[in-house]
This record gives C-alpha cells, sequence and structure tokens, in this order.
C-alpha cells in the first residue's frame, strides 16, 4: 500500500503535497516549480492538496451533447456549457465557474458528512450505550431492591418465629402454675375427705354404745369444707394488625421525587480533542494487543533482582505503581512505599495484617482499607486523602481496576453480640466507583449458596473476572463482571491455603500457596486449569504470600518470613 500521495507528473514518484485547480492532478514541490515557468501552465491555479478543488463530474450540454456542462448563469440559475453562454437569451447574464461552485458545495457537504461520522454518530451511539448501562443498572438496583425486600421478609419471619416461640412457651408456664394450684386445691379435699370419714367413724362410734353413757359423751363438732379458689385461665389477645401495619414494617419502594437529570452531549468543539484521545488509546490498545502475540511464557523461570523494603517485618501484601514504586504492608500492620532499590519514600500505621488492603491504581493513587473503623482511603500523588465508609461490613482485600478504574472490595460482617467476635455472619464483594458509589454486591452462586467466607486477597483478569483468594475456603473463587460463578480452583493437593494473588496481560491467574507441603506460586490459565508451579521451593521460595505483575511483565513476590522483594522473569 502507498503511503503517501504520488505526484501526478509522469515518472514521478515524489509526494503530491500541491495540487493544481486547472489540470486537476497532485505535484510535487519540484514539478510545481515547473509548472509555474512553463508558458502553457503558468498561470494555473496551484494550491495545497488539502485545498484543492474538486473536479467536476462530467455531464454533457443537452443543446449541445459535444460539450461538457461548465458555467453557471447567475441570472437564470441554471448549469450550461460554454457555447450557451453566448446564446441570445443568455446575453448580458453574468456566469459563474460551476467547478467553484461544485467545489464549495462539495466541501461544505464533505465537512457536514464528516461530523456526522466523527461526532453525531458517536456521540449518539455513546449515548445510546449510556441508555444500555443505565438498563443494566436500574436491573441490578431493582435485583437489589428485591434480595433486600426478601432479606427483611426473612428477618420479620425470624422475629415472628422468635415472639410465637417464646409466646407459646409462657402458655406451657402458666398451664404448669395454674395445674400446681389444682393439684394442691385436690390434696386439701383429698385430707377433708379422709378427715370426715375418720369423723363418721367416731359418730358412729358414739352412737353404739348406751344410753347413759351417750348422754354423758362429749359432743363431736364437724370441721367447715375448706374453701378453695376456681383457676383463672389467661385470655389470648389477638394482635391488632393488618396489610398496611406489615408493609410499613418491611418498607417500600417509591421512586424519588428527583428532577430527572439530563445526559450531558459533548459539544462539538470537544471532537478534535476526543478524536486525538481515542487514537492515543488505539495506538496503546494495538501496543498490547501486538506484545500479547509476541509474549508467552518461558520453559524456566528467572531471577531479576531482589531487595529488602524497610519498615516492614514480612511481606505479605505486594502493590506495584507504574512509577515504578513499590508499596509493601506486613503481619503488623506496617504499610510501606519505596523505590526499586529499596529505600524507603512514605509509611502508614493500619490496623491490618495478613491481608490484600492495599492497591496502586493507573494514576500513581494508593487506595487501603482500615477493617476495624469500616473505611476505604485513598491517597493521591500530592497526599491528599479523601475517604468512603462501609457500613456495617468490614474491607479486608481492595483492587483498583485496570479496565475502567472501579474499586473492589472483599468484606465481612460479625456478630457485634457474640461473645466471640470473630464469628462471621456473611461475607461479598463489593464494586464501587473512583467516587466510593457503591455499584454492585457479589454474595451468592445461581443456587444461592455463599460463594465467599473470608475473601482476602482480590484482583481482577483482563476479561473483567474477579478472582478472590480465600484462605477460610480453601480455594479461588472467580466470578464475571456481572457476579455469575465461573469456576472455583482448590489447589492440586489435599490442602490449598490461598494468598495473595494476581493476573497478568496474558489472563493468567497466579495465587500463592502457603500449605505446608506445598509453599508455592500456581500458574493457571483464564478457565481456571492449572499449568504449573511456577515458583516453588525448588527455586529457593518458602512462604509466599504477596504476588504482583508489573506493565514489563516482571512478578514480584513477598514473603511471609523475610522482609525481602523478589522480582522475576516468567514471560518472553
Amino acid at each position: 500500500m502507498q503511503h503517501y500521495l504520488v505526484c501526478g507528473t509522469e515518472d514521478c514518484q515524489k509526494n503530491g503535497q500541491f495540487y493544481c485547480n486547472d489540470c486537476h492532478r497532485p505535484l510535487c514541490e519540484q514539478c510545481r516549480d515547473e509548472h509555474l515557468k512553463s508558458p502553457k501552465t503558468k498561470i494555473h491555479e496551484i494550491v495545497l492538496y488539502r485545498y484543492r478543488n474538486q473536479q467536476l463530474p462530467v455531464e454533457k450540454c443537452e443543446i449541445h451533447p459535444k460539450r461538457n456542462v461548465d458555467m453557471f448563469c447567475k441570472e437564470c440559475q441554471i448549469p450550461l456549457c460554454s457555447k450557451c453562454s453566448t446564446r441570445k437569451d443568455h446575453h448580458g447574464h453574468k456566469f459563474d465557474d460551476l467547478e467553484e461552485i461544485y467545489t464549495e458545495k462539495y466541501t461544505l457537504q464533505q465537512t457536514e458528512f464528516s461530523k456526522i461520522q466523527k461526532y453525531f454518530l458517536p456521540t449518539t451511539q455513546e449515548l445510546k450505550k449510556n441508555i444500555d448501562e443505565d438498563a443494566t443498572e436500574v436491573k441490578k438496583v431493582m435485583e437489589s431492591i428485591r434480595t433486600s425486600m426478601k432479606a427483611e421478609a426473612k428477618s420479620l419471619k425470624n422475629l415472628v418465629d422468635e415472639v410465637t416461640s417464646e409466646n407459646i412457651e409462657q402458655t406451657y408456664t402458666m398451664e404448669k402454675s395454674l395445674l400446681k394450684m389444682l393439684q394442691s386445691q385436690e390434696t386439701t379435699y383429698n385430707d377433708y375427705i379422709a378427715y370426715l370419714e375418720k369423723t363418721s367413724d367416731a359418730f358412729q362410734e358414739n352412737l353404739s354404745i348406751t344410753h347413759h353413757k351417750l348422754l354423758f359423751s362429749k359432743t363431736l363438732k364437724i370441721q367447715p369444707i375448706p374453701e378453695t379458689t376456681k383457676p383463672v385461665p389467661p385470655v389470648f389477645t389477638a394482635g391488632t394488625f393488618n396489610k398496611n401495619d406489615v408493609a410499613k414494617l418491611l418498607g417500600k419502594v417509591n421512586v424519588p421525587n428527583t428532577k430527572p437529570e439530563k445526559r450531558k452531549i459533548q459539544p462539538m468543539e470537544a471532537v478534535t480533542t476526543h478524536m486525538k484521545s481515542t487514537e492515543k488509546q488505539l495506538e496503546r490498545s494495538k501496543e498490547k494487543s501486538d506484545m500479547k502475540q509476541t509474549l508467552s511464557l518461558s520453559s524456566s523461570v528467572t531471577k531479576v533482582r531482589e531487595y529488602s523494603v524497610p519498615g516492614v517485618n514480612s511481606a505479605f501484601h505486594v502493590s506495584v505503581e507504574k512509577s515504578d514504586r513499590l508499596w509493601v504492608s506486613d503481619r503488623s500492620g506496617n504499610l510501606v512505599q519505596t523505590d526499586l532499590q529499596g529505600k524507603q519514600l512514605q509509611r502508614i500505621k493500619t490496623s491490618h495484617g495478613i491481608k490484600g488492603y492495599h492497591t496502586a491504581t493507573q494514576d500513581g493513587d494508593l487506595i487501603y482499607t482500615d477493617k476495624d473503623k469500616r473505611v476505604i482511603y485513598r491517597k493521591t500523588t500530592d497526599k491528599k486523602i479523601t475517604e468512603f465508609k462501609t457500613g456495617d461490613w468490614r474491607p479486608l482485600s481492595v483492587h483498583s481496576s485496570r479496565i475502567n478504574g472501579d474499586i473492589l472490595v472483599g468484606m465481612i460482617k460479625q456478630d457485634q453480640h457474640s461473645r466471640v467476635l470473630s464469628v462471621i455472619m456473611d461475607s461479598k464483594v463489593t464494586r464501587y466507583s473512583k467516587a466510593g458509589k457503591e455499584l454492585q454486591n457479589i454474595q451468592k452462586d445461581n443456587q444461592g449458596q455463599d460463594l465467599y467466607r473470608k475473601p482476602h486477597y482480590i484482583t481482577e483478569n483482563i476479561n473483567g473476572d474477579i478472582c478472590t483468594s480465600d484462605y477460610s475456603k480453601q480455594a479461588v473463587v472467580v466470578v464475571n463482571k456481572s457476579g455469575q460463578h465461573r469456576f472455583s480452583y482448590r489447589g492440586q493437593g489435599s490442602r490449598f491455603c490461598p494468598y495473595g494473588i494476581c493476573t497478568d496481560v496474558l489472563g493468567h491467574i497466579l495465587v500463592c500457596d502457603t500449605s505446608l507441603n506445598s509453599q508455592s506460586v500456581h500458574l493457571l490459565d483464564q478457565d481456571g486449569g492449572f499449568l504449573s508451579f511456577i515458583l516453588s521451593s525448588q527455586q529457593g521460595t518458602t512462604s509466599p504470600c504477596g504476588v504482583c505483575v508489573d506493565d514489563e511483565n516482571n512478578l514480584y513476590v513477598g514473603q511471609y518470613d523475610t522482609n525481602t522483594v523478589t522480582v522475576y522473569k516468567y514471560l518472553q
């Protein structure tokens, strides 16, 4: 393919950057000069190529079929040929060069066409895309509302069951008390009946003696019948509630009284900037695509360098910035930034330990979490700190998306009323926007089973999959960007203890295994297929905990028993 416009002069192959509007052909600089020197062409109009006149399409005159239409009568407003202009009906009329009019109209139409292609069509397609995204968001929000409704209903049902159970238990207690009282009364009357029988025998005995003895015998007196009280059984008072009362308890969906916000339409002036930005993105995408085509797994792993990180006692998690700087955290909550020579640049004291609770963004910001305060912090390159809270949920792990900048957070909810504060009630992965707006919650699989127990390391693959290292589940749990469960990887032995996790430009998943019989880094394909133990004790690796891949495809590995971070090459 020719990569520039060739000069129209015969046998000249130079760049035709000029154009002769009379000859209608491109010219190079040398041929232009010769063209202007020639007596035959020195009066020709030569312009830069982009300012050329468009060549008039050939159209034969109806009156003079051998002549081309090339003039325009301004009074009659019709095109005609040069011979027609000499006719009596055009005597004294003014004429324009039809080619100039055509060029002007062509340029105008081309400009409008360019606007459609570069602005109106892409902008409208972007608005349509926004509508599709809004539709997806509406579905997510409504599904979240339905889930919340079901949870509220389940909670109310549990309370109803609990109150009913307590009430029923109370009836048994009351019944037992009443029966005990009646049993006591029954004993009283049994004793009184025995007394009457004994007294009756005494009367019979007195009646059987002689009359003179009866006259001098003591008259027996009968004790009165003991009084008892009838039990007063409890009365059940039915609750007074109706459907509206239940609706108030469960809540309802309301449409906010908010005026809909108009969609933002990019102004025409931004087209040039947008196009330049798009071109740069395409160039970067092409570079990445070319790199992917040339990269492959090496037959062996090569150690590039290693260095000690001051200020930490171990390297449980590693985050690499684009600026060739590194964040490393240890088990004691020390979070340290170093350069690649191991020089300490910053240090932050946190409440975290053996979790993947920090991440570096593409902009060079640091995002880290505080599980006790339930807060996610963003520290910018100019050291300004912003934060947003996570409510009742304790954030454990965090990852900044390389695709769209979203923040992925692995979180747990603990029972605050339990004597054992470590009891985990629920676990989930939440997606936030850069500004901290909650976008997505991932908790259950398609069968309604919990996906996570303790998601303490998290990352994202090139296809949008969310990959979570769950130590308590002894598995790497992978869902797609919509939150649908794709697969769970459970290691290659009897026990799998996953810690740090990351992905690379080829879509591989790399995860640390700290189990005693393994202590290695597993390499998986994008679908969870085991490829190899990329690092093991044979390479001198012991207890790998943190892994990260930089933009140069170097693998950084941190270990819990040392503050040394080792860098490897595993792609070629």
